[in-house]
């Protein structure tokens, strides 16, 4: 008697969990929805509630970005901030070693400006020496192509508004493009021969660095000191100490808040090659990040279901499985708050031509918060969210 009981209660708690007909009806309006669609929804418990189409691997767009922001958190931690160095040899010369912030805007170059005259007085700057040797010249990211589109910007070890420069032509005249950045000769050089709007530094090291420089120099004239003499590059003179540490007014975390909500590609990279030049030193390289990334995804068991290339999604050999991407989600759910979805959910999207995906996190009436992964062919991007309203609502 007693063994025919515990027979049975071993098959109760071995048996697969029947299909509530709620999950049936949500399972079919996925089904219905997006029927050749890549949906896996997971609870709190790893309890799949719905998942279709789960087992092909698919090119995960921007979603690339919530795997960049979770090897980041767990390599600098959410307190790091990027560096620039400032150094004044005796003739008043400045030389500037970037660091790889990806956040020199405008905004951070006045306060960065004022700091630095301060360190260095009001006396004339004799000229700007630019280091971007933390990054090789060579550094290219793959699915980055040579086009003036701000989301093909160059990643580099110096840059300034995220390598990108705007403006607004009106005839011959160059004007800034927007209130708190200053034109400079580079830019009134490009936007001569070209159309208004925001174009890209996307494949010259050297232009870069320069648009930093003029950029720098224009911010150190607003803060009450001037610079008098070229800009250049080379290295800094060794055995020279800094006079002025410039740090990254926001901290890690305030920026993949920033990089969640506004999908800047830019910004992923510079993030993703920081991972691996902390970790093993600079000068940072993708090889370098890619081993950080690999060694901690074979940690967490993920090696074989988190395949990536780069740290934005720009590139299509990046290859995810869903149950990678949900397990991902579930180290990442105690940042979960620093996703600001620009529908005010807990998500990020990722589109490419051809690929429209969604992933992240809802919360569910029944089921609390759950985790999600969404991956459709096509073009169509609202589709995606009708899935999640439907789960959602549904759960």
């Amino acid at each position: 008697m007693w063994s025919r009981m515990l027979a049975l209660a071993l098959l109760l708690l071995t048996a697969p969990a029947q299909t509530t007909p709620v999950l049936a009806g949500i399972k079919e309006n996925v089904a219905a929805l997006a029927p050749s669609g890549l949906v896996l929804v997971m609870d709190a418990n790893g309890n799949e509630l719905v998942a279709q189409n789960a087992d092909q691997p698919f090119v995960p767009a921007s979603v690339t970005k919530i795997v960049t922001a979770w090897l980041a958190m767990e390599t600098l931690g959410g307190d790091y901030r990027f560096e620039t160095r400032f150094y004044l040899d005796g003739n008043r010369m400045l030389y500037v070693r970037g660091g790889g912030d990806p956040f020199l805007i405008s905004e951070e170059l006045a306060p960065l400006a004022a700091g630095l005259v301060g360190a260095t007085g009001r006396q004339p700057i004799a000229g700007i020496v630019l280091d971007g040797s933390y990054y090789p010249s060579n550094i290219r990211i793959p699915g980055v192509v040579n086009t003036d589109e701000a989301y093909n910007a160059l990643n580099s070890a110096l840059a300034v508004n995220f390598n990108t420069i705007a403006a607004v032509r009106n005839g011959k005249q160059v004007l800034p493009g927007e209130a708190q950045t200053p034109i400079t000769p580079l830019a009134t050089t490009l936007f001569q021969q070209r159309r208004s709007g925001r174009i890209s530094l996307s494949q010259d090291p050297a232009m870069s660095l320069q648009y930093a420089g003029e950029l720098i120099a224009a911010f150190i004239g607003k803060a009450g000191g001037s610079v008098r003499g070229s800009i250049t590059i080379g290295s800094v003179p060794a055995g020279l100490q800094p006079i002025y540490i410039h740090r990254q007014s926001r901290t890690l975390s305030e920026i993949l808040i920033e990089l969640m909500r506004g999908s800047n590609n830019y910004i992923a990279n510079q993030v993703f090659l920081e991972i691996g030049g902390q970790r093993l030193g600079g000068p940072v390289s993708l090889a370098k990040s890619l081993q950080v990334a690999n060694e901690k995804l074979a940690a967490t068991g993920l090696a074989s279901a988190i395949r990536i290339e780069e740290g934005s999604g720009i590139s299509r050999n990046n290859r995810f499985t869903a149950r990678g991407l949900a397990k991902v989600l579930e180290f990442f759910a105690p940042h979960s708050d620093l996703f600001r979805g620009h529908d005010g959910g807990m998500n990020k999207t990722g589109t490419l031509d051809g690929v429209r995906t969604l992933a992240g996190y809802t919360d569910t009436s029944s089921h609390g918060r759950v985790r999600f992964v969404i991956s459709l062919a096509g073009n169509d991007g609202a589709i995606r969210f009708r899935l999640l309203r439907a789960i959602a609502s549904g759960l």
